[in-house]
């Protein structure tokens, strides 16, 4: 199993940045790329980002290209979700998800873990 557990949400003004992180424990894959989702009020969840396990591939949902840039380190076994430019349509709460191969996915079902979410508000 492993257990993801992100930080970082709050309450930040439209324009401010945000920086979101995704702690992995566990049996960590040795090879797993890993993405960010988010859940708005009264909306499915969708894709935001994803990384691949080298960190060298990178796929971003449309909304949030060239705002938001996702990275990890995997020697701390953690992903970031650096966001920039919010806008109150960011406003969620934000996952951070993991698959077993290192393949970068938007669909939500290949993802075979999940954290438990952190809350972003972005007010006007």
């Amino acid at each position: 199993q492993v257990q993801l557990v992100e930080s970082g949400g709050g309450l930040v003004q439209a324009g401010g940045s945000l920086r979101l992180s995704c702690a992995a424990s566990g049996r960590t894959s040795s090879s797993s790329a890993m993405g960010w989702f988010r859940q708005a009020p009264g909306k499915e969840r969708a894709f935001v980002a994803a990384i691949s396990w080298s960190g060298k591939s990178t796929y971003y949902a449309d909304s949030v290209k060239g705002r938001f840039t996702i990275s990890r380190d995997n020697a701390k076994n953690t992903v970031y979700l650096q966001m920039n430019s919010l806008k109150p349509e960011d406003t969620a709460v934000y996952y951070c998800a993991a698959v077993k191969e290192d393949t970068l996915y938007t669909e939500e079902w290949k993802y075979a873990y999940w954290g438990q979410g952190t809350q972003v508000t972005v007010s006007e």
